[in-house]
C-alpha cells in the first residue's frame, strides 16, 4: 500500500454517487497559485434547490425556487469567507464561527472546539473545514460522531504545508448509503492540482454525479499578488 499515492480528483470521484459536501485545498504545480474547490450534492428536493451566489468576501448558498424551501437548517449559510490570515472553506455555518474567533485573534481550533456534527439523525452529517494561509499551507477538519447516537462529537484536525502539485480532499460521506450514510473515514484524500482552473473546474463538474450534483465553486489565488480568479457553476443555471 502507497500512504503517498496521488490521484486526480477524477479517479477520486470515479464511480461514487454521493460524496456529499467536498472541500479540496492544494497549490498548482508551479509552486505560486493556492487552490480552493468546495462543492455540494443532495437528494432531496429541499437540498437540491439551491445555488452559489458571490458575495465581497465569498460565497453564500441560497434557494434557487424560495416557493420549494421547506427548511433552511442547514441548507442556508456561507461557505467560503475571506479573512485577513487566509480562506475559509466549511460545509456549513461553522464558517462564521471561525470567522469571528480568527478576527478577535483566536484559533481556528479554539473555535472548531465549540461546535460538532450536524444534528441530522441518523446520518448526523459530518462538518468539514479547511482554513487556506496567504503563503499557500493549510489546515482541514473534520468533525463527526463517535457514537451512532450522536452522544459525543470526535474532532480531527489537520495541517499541510504548501507542496506545488498537491491538494487534499475531504469530503462528507464515504459514498451513498440507505438507510444510513456512511461517514467519511481516515486522513483527507491527497490528489493533484492541475495548472489551469478552467480544467480543474471542468474535471470537478463532469465527474460528480449527475443526478446529485448542485454546486462548484473554485478559485486560484496568486500567492504574491492577492489576486485571484474564480468559477462558480450552478446545476440550476
Amino acid at each position: 500500500m502507497n500512504v503517498y499515492e496521488i490521484k486526480s480528483m477524477a479517479e477520486r470521484l470515479d464511480g461514487n454517487t454521493y460524496p456529499g459536501r467536498g472541500i479540496v485545498l492544494g497549490v498548482t504545480p508551479d509552486g505560486k497559485k493556492a487552490v480552493a474547490a468546495y462543492f455540494i450534492m443532495g437528494r432531496s428536493v429541499n437540498s437540491r434547490n439551491r445555488v452559489f451566489i458571490e458575495e465581497n468576501d465569498g460565497i453564500r448558498t441560497e434557494a434557487h425556487d424560495p416557493s420549494l424551501m421547506v427548511d433552511p437548517h442547514l441548507i442556508i449559510y456561507h461557505p467560503v469567507r475571506e479573512i485577513g490570515q487566509g480562506l475559509i472553506v466549511t460545509n456549513g455555518d461553522q464558517t462564521d464561527t471561525i470567522w469571528e474567533y480568527l478576527a478577535k485573534g483566536e484559533s481556528w481550533e479554539a473555535a472548531l472546539r465549540t461546535r460538532q456534527f450536524e444534528d441530522d439523525r441518523p446520518n448526523w452529517t459530518p462538518r468539514i473545514s479547511g482554513l487556506q494561509a496567504m503563503d499557500g499551507s493549510y489546515k482541514m477538519s473534520i468533525l463527526k460522531a463517535a457514537d451512532p447516537e450522536g452522544n459525543a462529537c470526535a474532532r480531527f484536525f489537520y495541517e499541510y504545508p504548501a507542496t506545488a502539485g498537491l491538494g487534499h480532499f475531504l469530503h462528507t460521506y464515504v459514498c451513498d448509503g440507505n438507510p444510513v450514510i456512511p461517514t467519511f473515514q481516515g486522513e483527507p484524500e491527497r490528489v493533484s492540482i492541475p495548472a489551469d482552473i478552467d480544467a480543474f473546474t471542468a474535471e470537478l463538474w463532469e465527474n460528480l454525479n449527475a443526478d446529485n450534483k448542485i454546486s462548484l465553486f473554485v478559485r486560484y489565488t496568486d500567492l504574491e499578488t492577492r489576486s485571484f480568479e474564480q468559477r462558480i457553476l450552478n446545476k440550476h443555471q
